[in-house]
Order: structure tokens, then C-alpha cells, then sequence
């Protein structure tokens, strides 16, 4: 069940929406989403503009709680054709545990991606990311744990009128002073349904060192292109393993600052 703070942000993509109604001039710049899907794209946002991808998530039945409804934040900004800086966050984390309810906050993380290799069409592009966690949070994690350190290799590309996007993740998860190994891949796929409408499928799995299991999930969501700069999202996630998130549910949007940021 989506809870109020569900309805507070879809309220707020409502007025969002309104304000940006009026047509964009067909040359600016366009958003380029990482979310809603677990997969990030290889592909850099416009180079000089920030990119704010914002949105809530509604999970049940995880190992570490019942319920929890969060709100989360990647902010990007890319400095040049192939070198993007990221930042993620969970500001806020409402959660239900063994009887016991909590608010708290998710983890920081700061990051880097670079393209190895420009591709256009079917020629995929390449790319490396690395994220560092500089604060835990104390919030109760996903499924896939937290990451201290994440190293990850993007390709995307265009194949017959479908986008799709993969990523091979290395991460290190700590957990009481032990430091493990985590492996995950992700493999996300997308349609245009028409001029402004989307849909994407994906599929996903990461192993669970501390638990001896695998996380593996199957994505649907919708994407509608409000404008060339703003696109709202919204759909779930199932869990396919007994150590999986059983359900999520999620709403957001990706809004990319129409003003250059950088100078030329």
C-alpha cells in the first residue's frame, strides 16, 4: 500500500507539471533519466547543466524490515563530453521493523563516470563509474545492501527501435567491522509507445555475501516526456528470491536545470 508521503510527492510532480506546461524551445538541452531503473546509462547528461533526478519508493517484506517508504535524490553534472560527476542520497526513510517503527536517513554517496567510448545507434557506448559512501545513514538497507566502495562498467546502445542499457557492478559491503565481495548486473530495456510515452523492462541480480543468497528483481515502469528537460516516471519492482525485496513501488521524476550552470 503507497502511503501519504506517496501522495505528498505525487502532489508536488503535479505542480511540477503545471509550471512547465508552456512549450520548451526545441533547442535545449533534454534530460537524460537514470532512473527509475536500477541500470544507469552510459550516456552523460548535457554537459554543463544540472540534472536532478528525485523520487519516492514504497518497499515491503525486505531482510532488514516489513515496510519502509523513502524519498531519494541523485543530483549529476557533467563537466565535459565524457566526464560526469554524481551524488546520491536518501534524505528521509520511514520504516516498520520486528513491531517497531523509525525515521532515519539513507547513506551518501559521491561518484565519478567517464566515457571510454562515444558510440552512437548500434555502436554501444562505455563507460566507468566509481561511487565512494562518505555517510552510512541510519537507515535499514534494500535488498542489494549498501556499498562502502563501487566500481561499475555501463554499456548502452540502440538496437531496431529499442534502448538498452546494462551494467556489470563490483561493489565492497562491510557489515560489522567484515569486509565482503558483492557482484551485480543489471539489464535494462525500453520502448518508446509513442511521441512523449515510454515503457522499460529490466532485470537484475546481486549477490548477498552476508545472507550466503542473490537478490534478483524484474522492473516495469512507465516514462511520459513532459518536456525536453522534465520526464516523470512511475512503476514496480518484484522480488524473484526469498532474500528479495518482495514489493516496490515507485514515483518520480528527472528535471535538468534549463539554465547552463558551467561556462562554456
Amino acid at each position: 500500500m503507497i502511503r501519504p508521503l506517496s501522495i505528498s510527492l505525487l502532489s508536488l510532480v503535479a505542480a511540477v507539471s503545471l509550471a512547465a506546461s508552456a512549450q520548451q524551445p526545441p533547442n535545449d538541452p533534454s534530460a537524460n533519466p537514470g532512473r527509475p531503473t536500477v541500470s544507469t546509462p552510459a550516456t552523460l547528461t548535457p554537459v554543463g547543466y544540472l540534472q536532478f533526478e528525485s523520487g519516492f519508493l514504497d518497499a515491503t517484506h525486505s531482510p532488514e524490515f516489513s515496510s519502509q517508504a523513502s524519498f531519494n535524490e541523485v543530483i549529476k553534472l557533467s563537466l565535459a563530453r565524457r566526464i560526469e560527476l554524481l551524488a546520491s542520497t536518501e534524505p528521509f526513510a520511514h520504516s516498520h521493523a520486528e513491531g517497531q517503527s523509525a525515521n532515519g536517513t539513507g547513506g551518501v554517496s559521491l561518484g565519478t563516470q567517464v566515457v571510454l567510448h562515444a558510440g552512437e545507434g548500434t555502436r554501444p557506448t562505455i563507460a566507468l563509474s566509481y561511487f565512494r559512501q562518505v555517510n552510512g545513514g541510519d537507515a535499514p538497507d534494500l535488498d542489494v545492501g549498501s556499498a562502502q566502495n563501487s566500481a561499475l562498467l555501463l554499456v548502452s546502445a540502440d538496437v531496431k527501435g529499442f534502448h538498452y542499457d546494462t551494467n556489470y557492478l563490483f561493489n565492497e559491503v562491510i557489515d560489522t567491522g567484515i569486509r565482503r565481495a558483492q557482484f551485480g548486473q543489471t539489464l535494462s530495456v525500453s520502448h518508446p509507445l509513442g511521441r512523449k510515452l515510454g515503457v522499460s523492462g529490466e532485470i537484475w541480480h546481486f549477490t548477498q555475501p552476508f545472507l550466503r543468497g542473490n537478490a534478483v528483481g524484474n522492473l516495469w515502469a512507465l516514462n511520459y516526456n513532459l518536456r525536453r528537460n522534465l520526464v516523470l516516471d512511475a512503476g514496480f519492482n518484484r522480488g524473484l528470491t526469498s532474500t528479495s525485496t518482495r514489493w516496490e513501488v515507485f514515483a518520480g521524476f528527472t528535471y535538468l536545470l534549463p539554465h547552463k550552470l558551467l561556462p562554456r
